[in-house]
Formats: C-alpha cells, structure tokens, sequence
C-alpha cells in the first residue's frame, strides 16, 4: 500500500456509504404486488459490524428514502442514516457536527454523479469497481469488488489493516 494512501487511511474515524450500487448492486426489483426489493451483502454487513466495534462511527448517505434500507441500517446498528438526501454534502456536514469530526476523518464510498462533491472532500474516498468513470477517476482508491457484491467489505479491512490514530 502507498504511504500516501496509508497516511489518508489512519486518520479515518467513520466510514460513510451511499447505498445503492455500493451497499446494492444497483438493482431495483419489484415485485407482481409493486414491493422494492433490495440485495445487500451480508459480507458487507460484516465488515460494517467489524468496523464499529473497532470503534470507528458508521453512516449511511442516500438520495433514495425506503423502508429496506431503514431497516438494514437497524440491522447493522448504523445510527447515523441520512434519507432522501438531496444535498449529501449537506448531510455529511450534520453528520460531522454531530461526531465533531473534519473532512479529512471521514471516508466515503460512493458509486455515481450524486456521490462526487462528498467524494472531492473527504480524507479517502473510494469507489466500487462497477462505479460510473467519473468517480472512479476522483477515488484515493477503486475497489477490486463491485457495489453489492463485496466493495464495502474491502474497504472496512482496508481500514482495519491500518486501525485509526
């Protein structure tokens, strides 16, 4: 790993994620009845759950504003949901006010055009393998997993590799 990246990572204290196409594989699904339906994957949750008892705040960011992912976040005891988000640059902003925590503390992953003003402030932002070029192109890092399929997990042992000052 490059010390310059090494460097970012150790001063993470809280990983925030959009959802979908990074906690989702950007699917939507419905149902004959109209349900929504969302695949998460339970390694992801893992690495969410092994990054907070390791002390590490977690938050989840999103434009959508489900019943789903209310009650992932639940699930994985993230306390820290922000739906509807319209202006995530906002909403990081409360977040970090809340936690007393700077841009250079936080990590993102996002995955498209919605996520880049987040991803251009943050301390290490990172972006799922399948993501749109333009993130890719702004990420400290691109993961080797797709949105859905694994990329958070990568990113939460990232972290852990690294533990936080």
């Amino acid at each position: 790993m490059k010390k310059s990246l090494l460097l970012r990572l150790k001063k993470i204290k809280m990983l925030a994620t959009d959802v979908d196409g990074v906690l989702t594989d950007s699917g939507m699904y419905y149902s004959e009845l109209g349900d929504e339906l969302k695949k998460f994957s339970t390694r992801d949750g893992m690495g969410l759950v092994l990054l907070r008892n390791a002390g590490y705040k977690l938050a989840i960011v999103t434009s959508e504003d489900t019943k789903i992912v209310e009650r992932r976040a639940a699930k994985l005891k993230i306390t820290d949901l922000v739906q509807g988000a319209r202006d995530k640059v906002s909403s990081m902003e409360m977040l970090m006010k809340r936690h007393s925590l700077t841009w250079e503390e936080v990590a993102f992953i996002g995955d498209d055009v919605n996520d880049l003003e987040v991803m251009k402030r943050v301390g290490f932002a990172a972006a799922p393998a399948d993501a749109t070029d333009q993130n890719k192109k702004i990420a400290h890092y691109v993961a080797k997993k797709k949105g859905g399929g694994g990329c958070v997990r990568e990113i939460c042992d990232m972290l852990l590799s690294v533990g936080k000052t």
